[in-house]
């Protein structure tokens, strides 16, 4: 009888869908970027865009090239690197500590939820002049912009997520004794855990995206910088270049903290 349920148990696992696969999941994420690479191709080489207004694959692989050649390219990349790192981090940690004010809080939700709320419908290039006359043009404007891209994701998710964890697991805490910091960690602070890996995420992406709107405060280097100066030069080469390496840095650094939320997760959860 066990033989039988043992057997049974391994059909199931062998049937698992095609789609569920990992090595399936990664080559299928390749499906779409080779047909838009093939079209681009089939577009450009056969006349139907004219090159001056989409240029061939190749010749922003050679766009590359150059600037690796002219030791240009790995500068742009790292210091763009650099700058979203340290904002992302900056930010991050800021948004924490206001998403357990507003979220642990009754009178901090109270006095600071509607005007973090009416500060997030703010686009990124308003704060621009205003960094500007506050903090120059140097790396702390670049980086402060991309901090406050960074904030409100995480802020607007662990907030809601803190606020709504489940008050009976937060009674049996009290129960136990626990309260103020401990009841955080040890009953909150796991309850919300996947809220904040998932505001992590989200914020990421809007640090790359506030990256661009921060390079335009007087950069001379940087991915940002790259496409704002090839626009002005006529270098379509170089931008789609820029916006590629943007893409690829941004899957990258995202499938970093997909791995960082497996492992908390498994560690938390």
């Amino acid at each position: 009888m066990t033989d039988g349920v043992t057997t049974t148990t391994g059909a199931a696992q062998q049937r698992a869908p095609l789609w569920s696969l990992t090595w399936v999941k990664i080559a299928g994420g390749f499906i779409v970027p080779l047909v838009i690479l093939a079209l681009w191709h089939y577009v450009t080489t056969t006349g139907i865009v004219p090159t001056y207004r989409l240029p061939t694959p190749w010749s922003v692989v050679e766009a590359g090239i150059e600037l690796v050649q002219r030791g240009e390219l790995w500068l742009h990349i790292a210091i763009s690197v650099q700058r979203v790192f340290i904002g992302f981090a900056a930010g991050s940690l800021i948004a924490l500590a206001f998403a357990a004010i507003v979220g642990l809080s009754r009178i901090g939700g109270v006095l600071l939820a509607p005007t973090l709320v009416a500060l997030r419908a703010v686009p990124s290039l308003a704060w621009v002049p205003l960094l500007i006359l506050w903090l120059q043009v140097g790396e702390e404007s670049k980086i402060t912009l991309i901090a406050i891209g960074a904030f409100f994701p995480v802020y607007t998710t662990v907030a809601d997520a803190l606020r709504h964890v489940n008050p009976q697991i937060v009674e049996a805490g009290r129960t136990f004794g626990l309260r103020g910091w401990s009841l955080f960690l040890t009953v909150q602070l796991p309850a919300v855990v996947p809220s904040v890996v998932s505001g992590l995420r989200l914020a990421l992406a809007q640090a790359w995206l506030f990256l661009v709107a921060a390079e335009l405060l007087g950069a001379s280097m940087g991915l940002g910088w790259m496409l704002n100066d090839s626009q002005q030069t006529g270098r379509v080469d170089r931008i789609l270049l820029a916006i590629v390496l943007l893409a690829l840095l941004g899957t990258i650094t995202n499938a970093i903290l997909v791995v960082f939320e497996k492992a908390v997760l498994k560690r938390w959860m």
